[in-house]
């Protein structure tokens, strides 16, 4: 395939950049030239040092090279790269991460960031407000006009997903002993495992030999928990009640490390977010409002690497309105993002 006129352009004047967003379920590298265009993308398997060092560096590499391959330009040509990571949490952290960049000159310039934090670049135009990333995992981000930039990281409970489908197995164990009402999110578990009791359930998650395949079966029934609460069962609705108000307490406790006053987007992103009912979201603004009740909602409309990629294009000068249009008509397919 020939290149196209704006990659040769690219290879003339230098003006690429390089996005990364390194989650716990897959890695997608994005580059792009100045002006927007998406020249190239790659995709990468779960990318968090904590869970494996090895592992989380080569799904970078291997989701940039793709990028670069596909792209048909060189990586020295690259002005600025940031990757938006999971796991970067503490300094050292940082440093590893910009390392592995750095090591293969993947740009001029070169950032590191929280994942929630390019989350945030994403979700809010004028990159300021509150993040809250619930998919696989959970975090809070957010960002005042002056740059003030905080992230939750450990401070956070574990409120993702794998967190919500525990609680929804605990409350069908509950409702099975009889300590709590019945609940429909005990036809769902038993759908989801295709088991024939609850006892059955609990057994197979808990006997010696219950493999490691069992957190993932476990985090997918977040989906079926939000389709009983718009549903209206009383079990269901309460869990993701509870659940929704301390990521808003989380949401909270972000304002302020940041000094954000009275109104600002309370940006929401990620799968368990992006469920039909918006429940979780409702919730979660009524709690925020309580204490800062002129708070706007508002869902991010681009996936996480385009926050990687907006603060690479940052790194060059102002992003107008033109590069917004260009950069999202030439996305790669949904398909990239499905996990």
């Amino acid at each position: 395939m020939q290149p196209s006129p704006i990659q040769n352009s690219a290879k003339k004047t230098q003006n690429l950049v390089l996005g990364i967003d390194a989650g716990n379920t897959k890695t997608i590298a994005l580059i792009a030239h100045s002006s927007g265009q998406v020249l190239g993308w790659g995709r990468g398997g779960q990318a968090n040092i904590y869970v494996s060092k090895t592992g989380a560096l080569a799904a970078i590499d291997k989701a940039v090279l793709e990028a670069v391959s596909m792209a048909g330009v060189s990586a020295d040509l690259l002005r600025s790269s940031v990757l938006s990571a999971t796991g970067a949490d503490w300094p050292e952290d940082f440093v590893l991460l910009r390392a592995e960049l750095e090591k293969h000159a993947w740009g001029e310039r070169i950032q590191v960031v929280n994942d929630a934090v390019g989350a945030l670049r994403a979700g809010s135009p004028d990159f300021s407000g509150v993040m809250v990333v619930c998919g696989t995992s959970a975090g809070t981000a957010a960002r005042n006009s002056s740059g003030a930039v905080w992230h939750s990281s450990y401070w956070q409970e574990s409120e993702g997903a794998e967190q919500l489908g525990q609680k929804t197995l605990r409350a069908v164990y509950r409702a099975e002993l009889g300590i709590d009402p019945p609940t429909t999110l005990t036809h769902r578990v038993l759908t989801h495992f295709a088991a024939s009791s609850v006892e059955a359930v609990l057994h197979a998650q808990t006997h010696r030999n219950a493999g490691l395949n069992i957190g993932l079966q476990t985090g997918r029934l977040a989906r079926a928990l939000l389709d009983e609460a718009a549903l209206g069962d009383p079990t269901a609705l309460k869990i993701v009640g509870e659940h929704a108000s301390s990521l808003g307490d989380y949401a909270l406790a972000a304002a302020r490390r940041v000094g954000l006053e009275h109104t600002f987007p309370l940006v929401t992103a990620g799968g368990v977010m992006r469920h039909h009912s918006k429940l979780l979201q409702h919730h979660l603004l009524e709690r925020v409002r309580r204490d800062f009740p002129d708070v706007s909602l508002v869902e991010s409309r681009f996936e996480p690497v385009v926050g990687a990629v907006l603060l690479a294009l940052d790194a060059l000068g102002p992003v107008s309105s033109e590069v917004y249009s260009v950069l999202e008509g030439s996305l790669p397919p949904a398909a990239l993002f499905e996990t």
